[in-house]
């Protein structure tokens, strides 16, 4: 894992930076990244990912910024997500986005959801 660009509640690697601002782009809109939780998933809970609208924050999200890029977070998701590093690696195997969540205590093979006691 390459190291997290700043210490805040939802950390970001730069290669993880670098991805959404590319993906960002590629949508031709200043959208930010929305990040939460819901239950499902092989370990009882998964993580969510998905660009919206800035005029869908709402007062009660946690807002990350990371040089102009904003990571948006409900407060009910922030409580399994506090601490978590987000990853981008883009290896043939095993690439794509990787979630480092201090808070599991079980992670699916996938890496794609996760347990809390």
């Amino acid at each position: 894992m390459t190291q997290a660009t700043q210490q805040k509640g939802i950390q970001l690697t730069e290669a993880a930076l670098k991805q959404v601002v590319s993906l960002r782009e590629k949508q031709g809109k200043d959208l930010c990244l929305r990040v939460g939780v819901r239950q499902g998933g092989c370990s009882g809970m998964s993580y969510l990912m998905d660009f919206t609208e800035l005029s869908q924050i709402r007062s009660e999200d946690e807002v990350f910024d990371y040089n102009g890029f904003k990571i948006v977070c409900d407060g009910k998701s922030m409580l399994y997500l506090y601490g978590l590093v987000l990853d981008y690696s883009d290896a043939m195997i095993g690439g794509g986005f990787q979630f480092t969540n201090p808070n599991a205590n079980q992670t699916c093979g996938c890496g794609k959801s996760f347990g809390v006691s």
